[in-house]
């Protein structure tokens, strides 16, 4: 197995969850009849929408700092972190679709899983430049 092959993986999985939401959304809102450009109604619709914009958001900030990290520090460690960062947006979206105030414990996970991956990547790209 490559290097890449286990951030690619989560990369790939990122990539499935973004298309999650994307039709959760969709279905959301032909439930509640809710036509774009519309992004308020029910508040079914609008907790299921604010999960895909928060997790598209975040992947904005997790796919390069997992492609860094797995570059100049540790493509293992990438991965792990990754899928935690996965755990935590799919545990966002199980709360916060449920209601607003349950989505913390999942984004905490998330977040604290992408500090880890720009602190590592940071700490691998010094090192390289230090070199």
């Amino acid at each position: 197995m490559t290097q890449a092959a286990l951030p690619a993986l989560i990369t790939l999985l990122t990539l499935l969850l973004l298309f999650g939401c994307a039709v959760h959304v969709g279905r959301m809102r032909g439930k509640h009849r809710i036509m774009p450009p519309a992004t308020h109604g029910h508040p079914e619709f609008e907790r299921v929408y604010r999960v895909q914009v928060n997790t598209t958001e975040s992947a904005a900030m997790f796919l390069p700092a997992l492609w860094l990290a797995a570059t100049y520090w540790s493509a293992h460690w990438a991965a792990a972190l990754g899928a935690l960062w996965l755990i935590g947006r799919l545990w966002h979206w199980a709360g916060y679709t449920r209601a607003a105030e349950k989505r913390g414990s999942g984004f905490g996970l998330s977040v604290l899983a992408l500090l880890a991956l720009l602190l590592g990547a940071a700490w691998g790209i010094v090192r390289t430049l230090a070199a």
